[in-house]
């Protein structure tokens, strides 16, 4: 990885650790107890900006610090204690959400706002099948699950939240879209026309 991959690397897992105590510092953001975060929005930017591969990578590195102790996760948690939480299962999708999101834009011949759009939704609902399942696998053999408590009832737990990422997913299309080319090439090295040597077709 070239330094200017590694910089903008390490940017998006600082950006990873402030989106998830946005709740810190706008105590209002917290809904019925549950903190509003922007995870999704820098998970699906990072594979957006800096493609499949290190996009990936950068949740990764996220996740790693985090569980090695440092206040990344949401409420400034860290440790190897996030591993029996219930939502683990968010952190670990934002590896496959920057994978996917990346890996949309980099298949598409020219990329344009329709593309980024689809790539964020593909991701988000990537982000949703896993975190959400394992919500519902943890509290099934690991937890004591509340009563009545059904399949139905965490999906139907996660629609306020998914509205808000539905949105701000929105946001990070056309976010991503709109950066100049000179910060995305770099970093995801596609193929555009402006790219190629004279006699190139």
């Amino acid at each position: 990885m070239k330094s200017f991959d590694l910089v903008i690397t390490a940017m998006f897992v600082a950006l990873m650790g402030v989106a998830a105590n946005i709740t810190v510092l706008f105590p209002f953001l917290m809904i019925a107890g549950i903190p509003l975060t922007f995870q999704p929005f820098i998970a699906i930017l990072a594979g957006a900006v800096l493609g499949s591969k290190r996009g990936a990578f950068s949740m990764l590195v996220y996740t790693i610090v985090g569980l090695f102790g440092a206040p990344v996760f949401a409420q400034l948690q860290g440790g190897p204690g996030i591993l029996v939480r219930p939502t683990f299962g968010f952190i670990l999708s934002f590896i496959v959400v920057a994978f996917v999101v990346g890996k949309i834009i980099e298949k598409s011949r020219e990329p344009g706002m329709p593309t980024y759009l689809f790539a964020g939704l593909a991701g988000l609902a990537f982000n949703y099948l896993i975190g959400t399942n394992w919500v519902y696998g943890a509290y099934v053999f690991g937890f004591d699950a509340p009563e009545q408590f059904t399949y139905g009832i965490v999906w139907l737990g996660m629609l306020p939240l998914l509205v808000k990422d539905i949105l701000f997913t929105i946001a990070a299309g056309i976010v991503a879209r709109n950066l100049p080319e000179t910060v995305k090439r770099p970093v995801i090295g596609q193929n555009f026309p402006s790219q190629r040597a004279p006699g190139d077709y």
